[in-house]
């Protein structure tokens, strides 16, 4: 995670965006995906814990548990590339 703040921040001053922007974009990201890594670990956990309960009902559950997945994903590639927009935008 961390990886991608420093990243923005090399092309925030490539790019000419000032610090501030460089900054909030860097700080934009590193929550995006935090916060995504976070539900797709409670997604996970609490799959594990239904089919533990009732494992005749684990296919539905898994299917269940990988669009959910899906879904996550799917909101943080377009948040992370917002923060790129915004980044480069800045220009």
């Amino acid at each position: 995670m961390a990886v991608i703040p420093g990243s923005m921040l090399a092309a925030a001053t490539e790019t000419g965006a000032s610090g501030l922007v460089a900054a909030a974009v860097a700080l934009g990201c590193a929550i995006t995906i935090l916060g995504a890594g976070m539900a797709i670990g409670w997604i996970g956990s609490r799959a594990v814990e239904s089919i533990a309960r009732q494992p005749e009902a684990g296919p539905r559950i898994f299917t269940t548990m990988v669009i959910a997945g899906a879904l996550v994903e799917g909101v943080t590639f377009f948040s992370l590339l917002i923060c790129f927009l915004v980044l480069y935008w800045m220009k």
